[in-house]
Protein backbone atom coordinates (compact mmCIF):
# COMPACT_ATOMS: atom_id res chain seq x y z
CA UNK A 1 0.00 0.00 0.00
CA UNK A 2 1.25 3.37 -1.02
CA UNK A 3 1.16 6.32 0.90
CA UNK A 4 1.75 9.76 -0.50
CA UNK A 5 4.68 12.00 0.91
CA UNK A 6 2.91 15.08 1.54
CA UNK A 7 -0.48 17.25 0.12
CA UNK A 8 -1.25 20.94 -0.38
CA UNK A 9 -4.30 22.23 0.58
CA UNK A 10 -5.05 26.07 -0.51
CA UNK A 11 -6.88 28.07 1.90
CA UNK A 12 -10.11 30.56 1.60
CA UNK A 13 -8.88 33.54 3.42
CA UNK A 14 -10.12 36.82 3.55
CA UNK A 15 -7.03 39.06 3.16
CA UNK A 16 -7.70 42.68 4.95
CA UNK A 17 -5.65 45.80 4.77
CA UNK A 18 -3.74 45.25 7.20
CA UNK A 19 -2.32 41.75 6.45
CA UNK A 20 -1.75 43.12 2.94
CA UNK A 21 0.32 46.00 3.93
CA UNK A 22 2.27 43.27 6.73
CA UNK A 23 3.13 41.00 3.65
CA UNK A 24 4.31 44.10 2.00
CA UNK A 25 6.70 44.85 4.48
CA UNK A 26 7.83 42.15 4.87
CA UNK A 27 8.75 41.31 1.15
CA UNK A 28 10.82 44.74 0.48
CA UNK A 29 12.60 44.15 4.52
CA UNK A 30 13.16 40.19 2.89
CA UNK A 31 14.52 41.81 -0.52
CA UNK A 32 17.05 44.22 1.95
CA UNK A 33 18.19 41.84 4.20
CA UNK A 34 17.05 38.08 4.62
CA UNK A 35 17.88 37.89 7.83
CA UNK A 36 15.77 40.55 9.07
CA UNK A 37 12.71 38.45 8.98
CA UNK A 38 11.44 36.47 12.10
CA UNK A 39 12.97 33.39 12.83
CA UNK A 40 10.70 29.99 11.10
CA UNK A 41 9.90 32.10 8.00
CA UNK A 42 11.67 31.97 4.47
CA UNK A 43 11.09 33.86 1.30
CA UNK A 44 12.14 33.07 -2.36
CA UNK A 45 11.90 34.95 -5.54
CA UNK A 46 11.44 33.08 -9.12
CA UNK A 47 13.43 34.64 -11.76
CA UNK A 48 9.43 35.74 -13.05
CA UNK A 49 9.29 37.93 -9.55
CA UNK A 50 7.03 35.58 -7.82
CA UNK A 51 7.81 35.94 -4.10
CA UNK A 52 7.32 32.95 -2.21
CA UNK A 53 7.11 33.23 2.20
CA UNK A 54 7.26 30.18 3.89
CA UNK A 55 6.39 29.49 7.38
CA UNK A 56 7.52 26.08 9.61
CA UNK A 57 5.57 24.57 12.05
CA UNK A 58 7.15 26.62 14.80
CA UNK A 59 6.09 30.01 13.45
CA UNK A 60 1.87 30.19 13.05
CA UNK A 61 -0.48 28.69 14.63
CA UNK A 62 -4.15 27.20 13.40
CA UNK A 63 -7.26 28.06 15.19
CA UNK A 64 -11.13 27.43 14.58
CA UNK A 65 -11.54 30.31 11.54
CA UNK A 66 -7.89 31.71 12.00
CA UNK A 67 -4.16 31.48 11.35
CA UNK A 68 -1.45 33.51 13.14
CA UNK A 69 1.82 33.49 12.00
CA UNK A 70 4.81 34.89 13.92
CA UNK A 71 5.60 38.50 13.01
CA UNK A 72 2.97 39.20 10.45
CA UNK A 73 -0.57 38.86 12.23
CA UNK A 74 -3.63 36.70 11.84
CA UNK A 75 -5.56 35.30 8.50
CA UNK A 76 -8.98 35.40 8.78
CA UNK A 77 -9.81 31.49 7.28
CA UNK A 78 -12.92 31.09 5.35
CA UNK A 79 -15.12 28.09 5.98
CA UNK A 80 -15.58 25.67 8.58
CA UNK A 81 -13.28 22.62 7.68
CA UNK A 82 -9.75 22.04 9.05
CA UNK A 83 -7.00 23.00 7.09
CA UNK A 84 -5.27 19.86 7.40
CA UNK A 85 -6.06 16.21 8.76
CA UNK A 86 -6.15 15.76 12.17
CA UNK A 87 -2.75 14.10 13.38
CA UNK A 88 -1.13 15.71 10.61
CA UNK A 89 2.52 16.16 10.71
CA UNK A 90 5.32 18.77 8.93
CA UNK A 91 2.96 21.58 8.73
CA UNK A 92 4.26 24.17 6.48
CA UNK A 93 2.47 27.43 5.37
CA UNK A 94 3.28 29.04 2.21
CA UNK A 95 2.16 32.53 0.93
CA UNK A 96 2.38 32.86 -2.81
CA UNK A 97 2.23 36.01 -4.89
CA UNK A 98 0.41 35.25 -7.42
CA UNK A 99 -0.46 38.06 -10.40
CA UNK A 100 -3.82 37.92 -9.16
CA UNK A 101 -2.92 38.09 -5.07
CA UNK A 102 -1.96 36.16 -2.60
CA UNK A 103 -2.12 32.74 -2.32
CA UNK A 104 -2.28 30.76 1.04
CA UNK A 105 -2.09 27.42 1.44
CA UNK A 106 -0.90 24.29 3.92
CA UNK A 107 1.68 21.53 3.28
CA UNK A 108 0.94 18.26 5.13
CA UNK A 109 1.95 14.66 5.79
CA UNK A 110 -0.69 12.89 6.35
CA UNK A 111 -0.74 10.74 9.24
CA UNK A 112 -0.32 6.62 8.15
CA UNK A 113 -3.02 4.90 9.23
CA UNK A 114 -2.06 0.92 9.17
CA UNK A 115 -4.87 -1.84 9.16
CA UNK A 116 -2.66 -3.90 11.65
CA UNK A 117 -2.93 -0.85 14.36
CA UNK A 118 -6.43 -0.48 14.21
CA UNK A 119 -8.57 -2.60 16.55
Amino acid sequence: MSHPKSREVVLAIELTGELQQALDALRKAWKLDPATIPKGLSGSETKEGVFTLVAAEAAFTTLPGACVIKGLGAIHLLGDEPAFEPGASSKTLLLKEMPDGWRFSVKYVAPIIRERNIK
